[in-house]
């Protein structure tokens, strides 16, 4: 049989698999699930940012227009992610789980820019104001306002923020690798100023906290990708790819799914929440010369829940394709020595 007739019969099967009913009810679960994520994210910004009354609030007759509009607004965003999978019937739950991986590696890649553009520039702000240089600098005046959060958050940070979601748009790089490396030099510089100049300021410290945080939660996403998290396996290494990816699925749906919907709940439930609280207020360390940025890091736990969120449902897919025997599985090629 030529390679040409294999390469067909390849095709047919899986566009076989990607029309099967079940398949297709599986990708618009997946796809309904992002799509809910990202309405209610939105909603919830209008609801503790904007006092929009919130999604469910016209069953009170509350603000029932502005309350109707949100809900519209999610069932509107989970109908595009339905009318998305049935406007694409020949695409396979592994190519699904591919695209939304995608995304996240975009999400997590520009983060990465991120807070290294807000830890550079917030640092060398620090800097020059610990040393009473920021004066001759930007001014009296700037200089001043520099020492107020929210003026520092506003005009630095989110130029900063947008810049780094820029580079992330022509940039291919995760930066993991980079941002560990800023990590151990940044602590080498602290070690050094300390025990060879005599120096140290909080700054300093608070710049290796603020990457290595970054590095932490950011990075959880794509190790979920790569199966680098640490299992504690008494029988999955046992299991057939089958059984697995009946595993995998329950879990990612039960209890990775479940855990970052936990978070963000308690998180972002509310104005006095310990996530949108410290962000909403441009929290910052008592340090009185310190960084700016521990809002940004309560923000992380938000951004990680986020992130893992998308990567439990792009597993979820592959799981199922695992349990369905779909070709193309990523179980049999991985090593079981992380289990």
């Amino acid at each position: 049989m030529s390679s040409t007739s294999l390469e067909s019969n390849s095709d047919l099967e899986n566009a076989g698999a990607a029309n099967d009913g079940k398949s297709a009810l599986a990708r618009m679960f997946g796809w309904s699930l992002l799509a809910f994520l990202f309405a209610w994210f939105i909603n919830n910004i209008l609801k503790l940012s904007f006092d929009w009354p919130g999604a469910a609030a016209f069953l009170t007759g509350q603000n029932v227009g502005a309350s109707l509009a949100q809900a519209v607004f999610v069932v509107a965003a989970i109908a595009v992610a339905i009318l998305f999978v049935k406007r694409r019937p020949n695409t396979t739950l592994r190519q699904d789980a591919a695209t939304i991986s995608g995304i996240n590696t975009f999400l997590v890649r520009a983060a990465f820019f991120v807070v290294l553009f807000v830890g550079i520039g917030d640092m060398v702000i620090s800097f020059l104001r610990v040393e009473g240089m920021l004066d001759a600098v930007v001014g009296s005046e700037l200089a001043k306002d520099f020492g107020r959060a929210q003026v520092r958050g506003v005009y630095v940070h989110m130029p900063l923020m947008a810049l780094g979601i820029l580079v992330a748009c022509f940039s291919r790089t995760l930066g993991f690798h980079w941002l560990a490396l800023l990590i151990v030099g940044a602590e080498l510089a602290i070690v050094l100023t300390r025990f060879v100049f005599s120096y140290e300021q909080s700054f300093m410290g608070d710049l290796v906290r603020f990457w290595y945080a970054a590095l932490f939660l950011f990075a959880s996403a794509y190790t979920l990708l790569e199966e680098g998290h640490v299992r504690v396996d008494v029988f999955y290494s046992t299991f057939k790819n089958r059984t697995k990816g009946i595993v995998n699925a329950v879990g990612s749906l039960v209890l990775g799914i479940g855990f970052c919907w936990t978070i963000l709940l308690m998180g972002l439930g509310n104005k006095s929440a310990i996530v949108y609280s410290p962000v909403a207020n441009f929290e910052v360390s008592q340090s009185g010369f310190g960084m700016y940025v521990k809002y940004m890091m309560a923000g992380f736990l938000a951004f990680f829940a986020i992130t893992m969120m998308i990567q439990f449902i792009s597993y979820l897919l592959e799981s199922i394709a695992d349990w369905r025997e779909e070709p193309g599985t990523r179980l049999g090629s991985q090593s079981t020595a992380a289990h």
